[in-house]
């Protein structure tokens, strides 16, 4: 059976003779919007100012002794254990999404990751306490991307099931910006810090004042995801399911969204971990690999590297919606197609770009990439949102996302880096990232648009189908 017997009936959901219409209230989408682009910002900020750190000092305070680019790839590892975590989060916290609600479970996944970060920021390194740094390190990131991997599922979901079918590309991309912002938010306290104090200094304790941060941040975020209210799609569909079902096969099956999703749904799983590919891997190389590829390749500065992608991440953060609005007028695939043919056909470009040594061409060369890249992050929200019925939408639209993030993002930056340290160049990474394009277009080729889909309609469809179904086989 369904939990929680406390929502209210909205009108009509009772109803399964008519088809609904999704609920949507225009004047509270901006305060949905908000409370879900504070919470992604933070766990953003949280889950990439781990990468960075990976990048510039984790090698050295945590494995060291090792050659430097042997450092970085294990340091790396661990960036990748994160990922790891994320399926398993976007299992439980799928599961108990569609049971309990969204809003509950992105209350307890904004607490794991803020306290996971607060954590690494008072951690031991490898000189006080000797392999029990790493370690520690590593458990603490688990915890991170168990808790990320409930967190995208949930924000989307939230302001996708509050807003009609319109805009809901607009306002659903308005969570995707935390990414950016997240990135910019940590990007920049780092860029900061390396302006202000010297070597010695960040690397002494410098490092950790990003990571307390966080903090500060979890108040702010808490104190906003509390305010909010409930997805009236999925307080209309969570009464329908109480109403209509009377035990047996179909209410076990509704204990477990994971089933019917994997059961009903697995060709729209698949599509959404094809779409994560490219979108997934040239983020982590454009954002994480840049930063080794840049100081230790072509021998930029870390400060002029993070500088650049600071700019490219503004650049991102603006486009982001822009992209998302478009997905409104002309479908959520050809706007994700474009973004998957530029990430792929900038490869080579983009590293040539890096290879020139200027700032100016490092900018171009992430900035165009991330404008890229948002072509697929922006409608991607609204797109997957769609694919899935109510009762299955945190499972189907968790799964799908994390579940490639361990084929594609975990591994990206060590892919890359390995593939650097084998072949001294960057061809190999740029035909990498072309490859996931590659596969990439074909998933989003297979899809069906979703554009003009009314979420409450298709839930009452799904219904009576199974209903119809069930039935049949009685």
């Amino acid at each position: 059976m369904w939990q929680r017997n406390d929502v209210p009936l909205p009108p009509g959901s009772g109803d399964h003779d008519h088809p609904l219409t999704t609920p949507a209230n225009p004047q509270l989408t901006p305060r949905i919007v908000v409370a879900s682009l504070i919470g992604t910002t933070i766990e953003w900020y949280d889950f990439f100012l781990y990468g960075s750190a990976a990048a510039l000092v984790f090698n050295k305070l945590f494995f060291p002794g090792s050659d430097p680019l042997v450092g970085t790839l294990l340091s790396f590892l661990t960036y990748a254990v994160g990922f790891a975590a994320r399926p398993l989060g976007a299992l439980v916290f799928g599961h108990y999404g569609d049971r309990l609600g969204r809003k509950r479970l992105l209350v307890v996944s904004l607490l794991m990751m803020g306290g996971a970060t607060c954590a690494i920021g008072v951690l031991p390194t490898h000189a006080t306490v000797g392999a029990l740094a790493p370690v520690l390190l590593t458990g603490l990131r688990l915890v991170q991307g168990f808790a990320l991997g409930g967190e995208w599922g949930g924000a989307v979901l939230l302001v996708s099931e509050h807003g009609d079918a319109r805009r809901r590309g607009f306002w659903a991309s308005w969570p995707q910006t935390g990414a950016p912002a997240g990135q910019l938010l940590a990007t920049g306290v780092l860029s900061a810090l390396t302006a202000t104090l010297s070597d010695a200094e960040f690397f002494a304790w410098g490092w950790r004042v990003p990571f307390l941060l966080s903090g500060l941040l979890l108040v702010v975020g808490l104190w906003i995801r509390l305010s909010v209210d409930e997805s009236p799609v999925f307080r209309a569909a969570l009464e329908r399911a109480q109403a209509s079902q009377e035990g047996g096969a179909a209410a076990a099956a509704e204990r477990m969204p994971l089933v019917v999703v994997l059961r009903d749904q697995w060709r729209d799983v698949l599509v959404a971990m094809g779409a994560r590919m490219a979108e997934n891997i040239s983020y982590y190389v454009i954002t994480a690999f840049v930063l080794v590829y840049a100081t230790g390749h072509t021998q930029l500065s870390k400060q002029t590297a993070l500088n650049a992608v600071l700019i490219g991440s503004a650049a991102h953060f603006a486009v982001i919606p822009a992209w998302g609005a478009l997905s409104d007028r002309v479908g959520r695939r050809p706007v994700y197609l474009l973004g998957a043919a530029g990430v792929g056909a900038w490869a080579f470009p983009f590293f040539a770009l890096v290879d020139a040594g200027s700032f100016g061409a490092l900018v171009t060369a992430v900035t165009v990439g991330l404008v890229f890249h948002g072509a697929m992050y922006a409608p991607q929200a609204a797109f997957f949102s769609e694919m899935f019925a109510t009762r299955v939408r945190y499972s189907g639209a968790s799964i799908g996302a994390q579940f490639s993030s361990v084929a594609a993002g975990a591994p990206a930056p060590l892919i890359a880096t390995a593939l650097l340290a084998e072949h001294g160049s960057a061809t190999p990474v740029a035909l990498y990232v072309m490859a996931a394009a590659v596969l990439t277009l074909v998933a989003v080729g297979c899809a069906r648009e979703t554009r003009h889909r009314d979420l409450a309609a298709e839930d009452e469809k799904k219904e009576k189908a199974g209903r119809s179904l069930a039935s049949e086989r009685g």
